[in-house]
């Protein structure tokens, strides 16, 4: 059967100027509003072959991103880094505290492989990630540490990119003029940021709290490195730190029954008796099987295996379920729309594309 594809005489994909440059109507449709270029109304232009205007006030489609998982006889799919990015709205993400530790996760491990093999437009997206990154750090005063990360390894990319093509970057000068403006405003940033000291006339301060309050506050810490930092900032976290309920709650967080029974049949931790000492069970642990980074991220995207469509969870996704009444009930009785998703941390989200 021969495949229909779209007829050539169609007008095209509609076009709207944004302050960042010209942008599709569809893409600009999911993650809400974003500034658009206004120079005479309220409304934003629309370029295309009938030079029809739509209105801002339009109605928006939660951010999501149809892939194509294998390609077939039929379909030969291609997946766009940029345009998955712009279309699962990252670059607002950024803002959210469910979503941040995702976004930078994702910013690191593409750091790792070089943008400079990506295409410009993805390329100047990514930057624009990071320096919205910056931009909330600043704002926030919180994890600076990521964001001197990010930068070093910016830094890193450079001097490799300049070791490359008679001591320039391969590519557009261009556009390589402008990537160096935006890396040289995120060093300034991740320079010059400094942690403000609270508001002295705020109460209670930390010291101030219960033992009771500051231990549920460190039974809330998944990384054994983050208590072992605050058990260097305090005394009485250190105290509570060295208790051995907050390893055994860290131990179960991060292991199931089936791992922590294979350690505790050990000779050595068999020796112990009654009295465990979960601190090192825990570090056993984490040296056999590994620590599931996934757990530092308290939203992570999500794979419909309906209609193969990457969403955020907490904002849902125009599912081909919903087309079909019999099947959406067959849905629902089997676990509701989550029970066909699934979980995609930022190394498979990147596997989905050509890097």
């Amino acid at each position: 059967m021969a495949f229909i594809s779209k007829d050539f005489r169609s007008p095209g994909e509609a076009w709207v100027k944004t302050d960042v440059g010209w942008e599709r109507l569809k893409v600009l449709e999911c993650g809400g509003k974003r500034k658009r270029h206004n120079s005479e109304g309220s409304s934003y232009q629309v370029v295309a072959s009938d030079s029809q205007e739509v209105e801002e006030e339009g109605s928006s489609m939660p951010p999501h991103y149809h892939i194509t998982i294998r390609c077939t006889r039929e379909i030969a799919g291609f997946n766009g880094l940029s345009e998955a990015v712009k279309r699962l709205d990252f670059q607002r993400s950024v803002r959210d505290r469910k979503r941040f530790h995702y976004i930078c996760a994702f910013l690191l491990l593409v750091s790792n492989k070089g943008i400079a093999s990506l295409p410009g437009s993805a390329q100047r997206q990514l930057l624009q990630m990071v320096e919205e990154v910056a931009s909330h750090v600043n704002d926030s005063q919180q994890h600076p540490n990521v964001l001197r990360g990010l930068a070093l390894q910016l830094e890193q990319i450079v001097n490799q990119e300049n070791q490359k093509c008679w001591g320039k970057p391969l590519g557009s000068t261009y556009l390589w003029k402008e990537h160096m403006a935006t890396i040289k405003r995120i060093q300034r940033v991740a320079s010059q940021i400094e942690i403000r000291e609270p508001d002295p006339k705020a109460k209670p301060k930390l010291h101030e709290l219960p033992e009771e309050c500051v231990r549920e506050i460190i039974l809330c810490i998944a990384d054994h490195r983050d208590l072992e930092s605050a058990a260097k900032a305090w005394d009485t976290m250190a105290k509570l730190v060295s208790e051995q309920r907050i390893w055994r709650e860290l131990t179960r967080f991060h292991f199931n029954q089936r791992q922590i029974h294979t350690i505790l049949d050990l000779d050595k931790f068999k020796q112990m008796g009654e009295i465990k000492d979960w601190k090192q069970i825990y570090h056993q642990l984490r040296r056999t099987y590994g620590v599931n980074d996934d757990y530092q991220f308290a939203e992570v995207l999500a794979l419909c295996r309906s209609c193969c469509c990457l969403f955020w969870p907490s904002d849902g996704h125009p599912c081909i379920v919903d087309q079909s009444p019999d099947y959406k009930q067959r849905l629902e009785e089997a676990g509701g729309q989550q029970a066909l998703s699934q979980p995609v941390p930022p190394a498979q989200f990147l596997s989905y594309f050509s890097l």
